[in-house]
């Protein structure tokens, strides 16, 4: 049958964090209550205030509708390289065993790093230069700069995640020297609405890494599983990103903060666009169990990991060779 729309989430269920409290003397500590309450709920909160220009914020859609509407044998001459995973996506590429191909496409992007960086050297994932469009300059005009204000961003919220641990507010910044900054500019196509449980726009998953700060579009689509395995939708608010915690949490935290599988099912019959930047700590960094996330008596339920290791093994399950598309 066919998957039936949800409720919107209210917002007891997905709070409103206002970040211009931070300028307060006790405004952080306030803000980490109300991340800490998220986090043991959902795993995804609103930001408002968020210090990202309003120029970005909503301009960043119109250059990708302008790019996504470039002929497909345009977009194709920027297809995403096997080596720095950057580029253009088209449909078919993500895709995970027992689901249809997620019914969207993709520009990719991550932390512009030179061929001569020691860690691009290395070979290591996501880290090396980014493939802009080659006489299409008002995407990167756009797009590198939003980049830039959602990593800002990124840094300010692993302040209030660090406080709602009981940890020094920089905690999290030492290990943010070159964080494994990941985004992509998403591009659905109408969801069909067929009897399939197989086919959706993104299939349900939990996201890797440790925060995904998502700009949606006002057609909606994101689906989020409460606990209790009730689907709810997370509707659009004007001028705010949406938060969720990604799975390395889970080694933080002991399972304190735990990470909630999402879809996205696009029903509006419209296109519909989002920009999510997947935030994670540099590829050296030690995870392991916080002490504050331990009591008495407990031992860490994970193993010590360094997060580039944790992302790669992950990030690479994620996408096809674009040389095996068409022979799929």
């Amino acid at each position: 049958m066919v998957i039936a729309a949800p409720r919107p989430a209210g917002r007891d269920e997905v709070p409103v964090l206002d970040l211009s409290r931070l300028d307060r003397q006790d405004g952080i500590d306030a803000l980490a209550a109300e991340l800490k309450q998220a986090c043991l709920n959902l795993g995804f909160f609103y930001v408002a205030n968020h210090g990202v220009p309003d120029a970005l914020h909503g301009g960043i859609f119109d250059a990708m509708r302008r790019y996504f509407a470039l002929p497909l044998d345009e977009r194709m001459k920027d297809l995403m390289d096997t080596r720095f995973k950057r580029g253009f996506m088209p449909h078919g590429l993500s895709h995970s065993p027992g689901f249809d191909p997620d019914l969207k496409e993709s520009f990719e992007l991550a932390l512009d790093l030179p061929l001569d960086d020691p860690d691009v050297e290395k070979g290591r994932l996501l880290h090396g230069p980014n493939r802009w469009p080659a006489g299409h300059p008002w995407l990167r005009a756009v797009t590198e700069p939003y980049f830039h204000a959602t990593m800002a961003l990124g840094r300010r919220l692993l302040g209030i995640f660090a406080v709602s641990l009981d940890l020094d507010r920089e905690y999290f910044e030492t290990f943010c020297k070159k964080p494994m900054m990941h985004m992509r500019l998403f591009h659905y196509w109408p969801q069909p609405m067929t009897d399939s449980d197989l086919l959706f726009g993104v299939r349900p998953h939990s996201d890797l890494g440790m925060l995904t700060i998502l700009n949606q579009d006002p057609i909606g689509g994101l689906e989020l599983r409460r606990r209790d395995g009730e689907w709810v939708g997370a509707p659009y608010i004007p001028g705010t990103f949406i938060v969720n915690i990604g799975d390395l949490f889970r080694t933080w935290t002991n399972d304190v903060y735990v990470s909630t599988p999402h879809r996205v099912i696009n029903r509006t019959g419209k296109e519909r666009y989002s920009v999510p930047t997947f935030f994670c700590l540099d590829y050296d960094t030690p995870v392991s169990c916080l002490p504050s996330c331990l009591k008495a008596g407990e031992a860490p339920k994970y193993p010590t990991i360094r997060a580039g290791e944790y992302v790669e093994s992950r990030l690479s399950q994620s996408y096809r060779d674009p040389d095996q598309l068409n022979a799929a």
